[in-house]
């Protein structure tokens, strides 16, 4: 075959599969249904035993939080932690994108990703987690018409709603009854960092079972950046430092796992097996209709590093449009 057929050969390829690209985008589903608060949908969401269940979106979800009962430490932890110019771009990050590509390039891997909180919004909604271009271009494009039909704060009130925080908690509103006993609404600033913590890998790297020290590294670091912004004032960031999440009842969960584990094994063989599986999450009480909503984080305000006092002191950033 001549260089010319090889040419030939590979024009066609790229034309067929910038068509098949432009039939798939045609396909996408609208997101301006989105903008509504009351909206419901169903996606699948897969356990850690790789099934996959039905999850609904929005208020009929008994662990909905709207985006009033979010603690506004809880919507920073995650834009600092996880997309730090989430307020300045417009679905995508280049830069972002642009650093993960040498990096990747670098490691000869897809090691690091560049999605910004819109886009994994999108993914969660509508796309499935395969590692694709085609994937990645529809993921784009949903973020783009994400950012051109809804406020920030509906973008971020529907990640917080379907991230994945243990084996079928997704949501803080889950994850905070899972872990602390305690609805959103009631997490101090530790447990919000503790939550953000997680979220690059709840399954393996940072899951709290195996990691928690992990986990309360990591949030350390997110507390620094809470008070950094001025989100935390400097009482405040020293009150969270001296905290630990209260998480007695991890171990009591393991517990019970492990002890179920061993009796299931013995009914069949006689013999005793340890375990690691974590159980299945147990529904806690409903919040209580006497909850006071928190205010949300302010949108694009810059604020120096941490000073104690003085003219250059850092002030809370507490309220954010809806």
């Amino acid at each position: 075959m001549n260089v010319k057929k090889i040419l030939y050969l590979i024009i066609g390829v790229g034309v067929a599969y910038a068509a098949y690209i432009a039939v798939s985008l045609m396909s996408l589903p609208s997101v301006e249904e989105l903008k509504d608060r009351r909206m419901n949908m169903t996606i699948q969401v897969k356990d850690w035993h790789g099934e996959y269940h039905p999850f609904k979106v929005g208020p009929q979800n008994r662990y909905w939080t709207s985006s009033k009962s979010i603690p506004p430490e809880m919507k920073w932890a995650v834009i600092l932690a996880e997309d730090s110019n989430f307020y300045k771009h417009e679905g995508i990050d280049v830069k972002a994108i642009k650093n993960a590509i040498k990096y990747d390039l670098e490691k000869k891997s897809f090691a690091r990703g560049a999605s910004t909180i819109t886009q994994q919004v999108a993914k969660n909604l509508f796309l499935s987690r395969e590692k694709t271009l085609t994937r990645k271009v529809k993921e784009i494009v949903l973020a783009k018409r994400m950012e051109e039909e809804l406020t920030k704060g509906r973008i971020i009130e529907l990640y917080l709603n379907v991230v994945e925080l243990g084996p079928m908690v997704y949501g803080i509103g889950h994850g905070s009854r899972y872990y602390f006993g305690k609805p959103a609404s009631a997490m101090t600033p530790r447990e919000c960092a503790f939550l953000a913590a997680m979220l690059p890998g709840p399954r393996v790297a940072y899951n709290p079972y195996k990691n928690l020290n992990k986990v309360l590294k990591r949030s350390n670091m997110i507390l620094r950046l809470l008070r950094n912004k001025g989100v935390l004032t400097a009482a405040e960031y020293r009150q969270a430092m001296g905290q630990e999440p209260n998480v007695s009842g991890l171990q009591q969960k393991v517990d019970e796992s492990i002890e179920k584990e061993e009796t299931a094994f013995d009914n069949t063989s006689g013999a005793t097996v340890v375990s690691d599986v974590v159980p299945e999450p147990v529904p806690a009480a409903e919040p209580s209709s006497g909850e006071v909503p928190a205010t949300e984080p302010a949108q694009e305000i810059e604020t120096p590093g941490p000073q104690e006092g003085g003219a250059g002191a850092v002030q809370p950033v507490k309220n954010e449009p809806k």
